[in-house]
């Protein structure tokens, strides 16, 4: 089975990262991809040292949490062996499409060194 897990880093552009969510949604159904293309969110908290000691009464709480937000979004693509040219096809086109070339992106195939550990990542996340 050919395995790979793309990994686009969005910052803290939550209507970026949903576009991406409902573009991935819209493949999976239209062309009928069901367990072959599994996408899930990452969000983390960063939290400034200094800044947050002192208090911003400029802006909100909620303001302050969402700036600070790191979204990122894992899509694993899982193609059994005799399907490789759509697997690859799908490896090239989810880049390079609209909401997804904009955010920073990596791509962990299975033999890579770092496979195990995003695969731990995908696994661990809900």
């Amino acid at each position: 089975m050919s395995q790979s897990i793309l990994i686009f880093d969005f910052q803290s552009n939550e209507e970026s990262a949903q576009a991406a969510w409902h573009r991935l949604e819209s493949w999976k159904k239209g062309f009928r991809l069901g367990n072959k293309l599994s996408a899930k969110f990452e969000r983390t908290l960063e939290e400034p040292a200094a800044e947050e000691e002192a208090p911003k009464k400029s802006k909100k709480k909620s303001e302050a949490e969402e700036d600070s937000s790191k979204i990122r979004l894992l899509v694993r693509l899982a193609f059994s062996d005799h399907e490789k040219l759509s697997y690859t096809r799908w490896l090239d086109r989810i880049p390079t499409e609209e909401p997804f070339k904009s955010a920073k992106h990596e791509i962990q195939n299975e033999n890579d060194e770092g496979y195990d550990k995003a695969q731990e990542l995908f696994d661990s996340l809900d």
